[in-house]
């Protein structure tokens, strides 16, 4: 601003609208503001809306209500666009009725409402849970000079499938198609996730399959639900095939495809197949990301196979990917239980290195390898440690102790111990009597 100015050149609109545009982009709107307060031509609408979609953006409609009060005061006169964006953030702040207000405002000052504007409205009827006014709204649509379209639609379809009114979808994705309004590839989605969600997965099925019918093309989107309803349903070998199938028509799964299926595998035991399909991820132009790691990781873990783990944690590591407390405590509560206590306090001493807090899960892992390994005076210091690290010890952590001290033959000293606790209200009534039976 101050080369231009230096330099003697007489800005036009246009450069200055970029310079406030930048400076919003980068979050700087308080100097978008000072540009707009030493502009030396009259600013225009464009200008306003850039000012104003930043504050909006931002939370500040109260502000935002201000630079249009300067905007009317400079005879620059609001378009649609300026209203939408005004009547969303008022929507998001102060709600429908609010915002409604804008809506009568706007068309007093003889500037039409698009598609967009009411489409805004209607969200917001529907985010505040008022579908049967947003159902009304859109059929009087056309009375007000206005076509819904698919988007439209498509909001009132998600809010109708999300309050469970399937009947209420049915029949609006059949006027839909009756008023020549064609459907999205949105618009599936939104009834396969429903239908997934319900555990109707044939008829998902049936949607998905239909798409093509309607020139859509299903994608990722239109699959996970499915991938997903199967892995719920631990039909795995459904899932893999509905992966090929997915790929033979040349829609590639996304991470998140990949992070469904894993993470199924893994509880349904099949780490192997896990751990094959993880190693084909880079293959199919699909990157790992920490999840996914972590995923395979715990599963590996929890089926004894630490020693794969460890090479998964070093391969991670490799490939620039920071591992968290997730991803350590699934490792030491794996080796723990392999009774490799040693190598996991190696660990918790890493993760410490690292900068990784332990939470207590971390150290209750600790603690119940230690005991049963009757190193129970150890678990003890490591109760002391955890303390003395501001790590709140959990009922758990209490109750391995007192196992681990019955464990080692003073069962009298526990159970006194374990009623001292519930008298204290550390440990319910209900869990002490568990620990009691198996002393």
């Amino acid at each position: 601003m101050e080369i231009l100015e230096e330099s003697g050149a007489v800005p036009d609109v246009i450069t200055y609208n970029v310079l406030i545009s930048g400076y919003c982009k980068a979050g700087e709107i308080d100097n978008a503001l000072r540009v707009l307060e030493r502009m030396s031509v009259d600013p225009d609408v464009v200008t306003y809306n850039t000012i104003l979609r930043t504050l909006c953006d931002g939370g500040k409609l109260k502000q935002a209500m201000q630079v249009l009060d300067l905007q009317l005061q400079k005879g620059c006169y609001p378009d649609v666009i300026t209203y939408t964006i005004l009547i969303e953030a008022t929507c998001k702040e102060c709600g429908v009725a609010q915002a409604m207000k804008l809506l009568d405002e706007m068309r007093i000052k003889g500037c039409k409402p698009d598609v967009v504007t009411y489409n805004v409205l209607i969200n917001g009827m529907c985010k505040e849970g008022r579908l049967d006014e947003a159902i009304k709204f859109l059929t009087n649509m056309p009375s007000y000079g206005c076509q819904p379209n698919v988007i439209t639609h498509n909001i009132i379809l998600r809010s109708m499938c999300s309050t469970g009114r399937w009947m209420d979808a049915e029949r609006l994705l059949a006027d839909m198609l009756q008023k020549g309004c064609s459907p999205s590839v949105v618009t599936f989605n939104i009834l396969i996730n429903f239908l997934c969600r319900k555990g109707l997965l044939g008829r998902a099925i049936d949607v998905l399959e239909k798409m093509p019918n309607y020139g859509c093309t299903p994608n990722s989107l239109s699959y996970n639900p499915l991938l997903h309803g199967f892995c719920k349903e631990k039909k795995m070998k459904r899932a893999i095939e509905y992966l090929d199938i997915m790929v033979s028509r040349g829609c590639y799964p996304d991470i998140v495809t990949y992070n469904t299926l894993l993470t199924a595998l893994c509880k349904d035991g099949k780490v192997d197949v896990a751990v094959e399909i993880l190693n084909q991820l880079s293959t199919k132009g699909c990157s790992p990301v920490l999840i996914t790691y972590n995923t395979v990781i715990d599963g590996l873990s929890k089926v004894g196979k630490t020693d794969r783990a460890i090479k998964l944690l070093d391969e991670m590591r490799q490939k620039g990917l920071r591992p968290d407390i997730i991803t350590y405590s699934s490792l030491i509560g794996g080796l723990t239980r392999e009774g490799k206590v040693d190598e996991a306090i190696r660990f918790f001493h890493e993760l410490e290195t690292l900068g990784v807090k332990p939470n207590a899960i971390t150290y209750n892992s600790i603690m119940l390898g230690l005991c049963r390994t009757r190193q129970t005076d150890q678990a003890i210091d490591f109760l002391d440690y955890m303390v003395s690290r501001k790590c709140k010890p959990t009922e758990a952590t209490y109750t391995i102790l007192i196992e681990g001290i019955a464990h080692e033959g003073f069962a009298k000293e526990a159970l006194q111990l374990l009623n001292e606790l519930c008298t204290r209200g550390v440990v319910k009534r209900s869990s002490a009597e568990q620990v009691a039976v198996k002393m």
